[in-house]
């Protein structure tokens, strides 16, 4: 009888103990004036340049190496947002006024909604500078990420003559067909005209 609550009292140990070492951790822990003192000077003030896209971003996580993976990822969509981006937006607002005079209700509700959408590809996007800092139980790493305007411009160009290219061939077995159905035709032509006279 007396091991069954024995075998009870080893669960309930064995659990709180497990309970006890699971820590939660804030990944958006409050900025203190320490942290901000720390703000590379680079993500306050992006540059700027007219031969480049530059986009700052900041991530956290508990892993040094995922901190510094979500900031790459957040500065590479940045840049991807300042190259192409497709954006919808819904916004509704509903305003009713009942009841009369000093009785009267008011009510207005504005809702708003967006979305965007990124799909492009970056060329030539690479890190410029980035810096990771141990802050309180995480890591934050900063990203600046820059893009050069004239390759990204250059791989466009490249597209346009791709696709100028095959449609100009696509044109022209279009233009040798009709022409080649003109021909046949004079011939067909031609033809008839040899057995009327």
């Amino acid at each position: 009888m007396k091991r069954v609550p024995l075998a009870l009292l080893s669960l309930v140990v064995l659990v709180s103990a497990c309970g006890s070492s699971l820590k939660s951790v804030d990944l958006t822990p409050v900025s203190s004036s320490e942290t901000l003192k720390k703000v590379p000077d680079w993500f306050i003030t992006v540059p700027q340049d007219p031969n480049h896209i530059y986009a700052a971003a900041t991530a956290t996580s508990q892993d040094i190496q995922l901190a510094i993976n979500k900031a790459q990822t957040e500065g590479r969509n940045q840049v991807a947002q300042q190259v192409e981006v497709k954006f919808d937006g819904l916004q509704k607002r509903f305003q009713e006024e009942t009841g009369l005079a000093n009785e009267s209700e008011y009510l207005d509700q504005f809702t708003s909604a967006y979305k965007s959408i990124v799909s492009t590809v970056l060329h030539g996007s690479r890190i410029s500078k980035q810096e990771t800092m141990a802050e309180k139980n995480i890591f934050r790493t900063y990203v600046l990420i820059e893009m050069p305007i004239g390759e990204a411009n250059e791989q466009l160009m490249n597209k346009i003559k791709a696709n100028q290219n095959l449609y100009t061939r696509f044109r022209a077995t279009q233009a040798y067909k009709e022409l080649d159905d003109e021909i046949e035709k004079f011939e067909q032509w031609k033809r008839d005209q040899g057995n009327k006279y």
